[in-house]
């Protein structure tokens, strides 16, 4: 008899952690989730959340299965539960926005047993919706409503591949080195031409709409950007970006400097920082960025980069938002072999003046 039940007990199935659980999606899942979920609100408006709850390192697991029980019965049938990373739980809420999420979030704080308390974080999409009227609000969703929310751009960056950084790695490191005396040459050409720095620093979007300085070299005079509200009738691009061919603000060095890229190189050092890429979308200005459609912002998905498909087959000639659509589709379909050929065509398109539009 005892040695029966010691067989049985060898024989059992060791207990499983919650986050084994057959009712949550699996992290692939919910991340096909919410990208399906972006798309359907950049169509219809609507926004969407996402609460992220993760207990403490240590935790038992009996506390995440009282609490997975009680959302199974509380969430709605539209809502997804899934795992998520760093051994959190991600609850996906259609229709939803900051004030909805954090009042789930509080009732998921209600309904918690453990010994130590959770760290819960709310993620939106778009992040900026319409406030309604302060009339119109209790003061429990006016304190809703000022409760941190994070972008969801943050959970959906797309790792930049080992290939890629490799050559984006060696690419910065060779460029610098054998451009060394083109960088200095330029550097002093700039010091000549008019005062002020030689090097531009802005801040623009990375990726997940992370921001971080952006280093040019400088191409316009040091009052350029107390003179650019005067000039935003002359824009030729539309959309929130600023695009001027006979720009005033730029000096002589610099109409150079734009011509041939030059500008541009400093970027390497962003590049070897990890801020950048050689091919990827362009970053914005942060301000500019901030106006795009939640669509467009999509395009923050990935490491911005020097060099993508609109500079070669776009620039000036390209509506704003056929600018975003050559960036989503390089981003759906980024291969090592299509960014070599980009980097060919843009030195392509630097060293023979209009090349770019024989290849239209």
């Amino acid at each position: 008899m005892e040695r029966r039940l010691w067989r049985r007990w060898l024989r059992r199935e060791p207990a499983r952690s919650w986050y084994h659980d057959d009712r949550l999606l699996t992290i692939e899942q919910m991340r096909d989730t919410i990208a399906r979920e972006r798309l359907r609100t950049d169509r219809s408006g609507l926004p969407f959340a996402l609460v992220a709850v993760a207990p403490a390192h240590g935790e038992a697991d009996e506390p995440m299965r009282q609490l997975i029980a009680h959302l199974t019965m509380r969430l709605r049938a539209t809502d997804e539960m899934g795992r998520w990373s760093g051994q959190s739980l991600g609850l996906l809420l259609p229709y939803t926005d900051r004030r909805g999420a954090w009042c789930v979030a509080d009732d998921v704080r209600a309904h918690w047993t453990g010994a130590e308390p959770l760290t819960l974080r709310v993620y939106v999409y778009p992040t900026h919706s319409p406030p309604e009227s302060e009339a119109e609000q209790t003061p429990h969703e006016r304190e809703l409503e000022e409760r941190e929310a994070l972008p969801i751009e943050v959970l959906m960056v797309q790792t930049l591949p080992a290939w890629k950084r490799a050559v984006d790695v060696v690419g910065a490191v060779t460029g610098l080195a054998l451009l060394s005396p083109l960088l200095l040459t330029a550097a002093a050409a700039i010091r000549l031409n008019s005062p002020g720095p030689v090097l531009f620093r802005q801040q623009r979007d990375g990726a997940g709409g992370v921001p971080f300085t952006i280093f040019k070299f400088r191409t316009m005079y040091q009052d350029a950007e107390a003179r650019k509200a005067e000039l935003m009738e002359q824009n030729e691009q539309d959309g929130p970006a600023f695009k001027l061919a006979n720009d005033p603000r730029v000096t002589f060095v610099g109409r150079i400097l734009r011509k041939t890229c030059i500008d541009e190189l400093p970027q390497l050092w962003n590049v070897l920082r990890g801020e950048m890429s050689l091919v990827g979308p362009r970053p914005m200005d942060s301000r500019e960025s901030a106006q795009c459609r939640s669509w467009e912002r999509r395009r923050l998905d990935v490491t911005p980069g020097i060099t993508c498909i609109w500079q070669v087959h776009g620039g000036a000639r390209v509506s704003f938002a056929e600018w975003m659509r050559m960036d989503l589709r390089y981003i759906r379909g980024r291969s090592i072999r299509r960014d070599v050929r980009l980097l060919l065509e843009t030195v392509a398109t630097v060293l023979i003046p209009g090349w770019s539009r024989k290849i239209h």
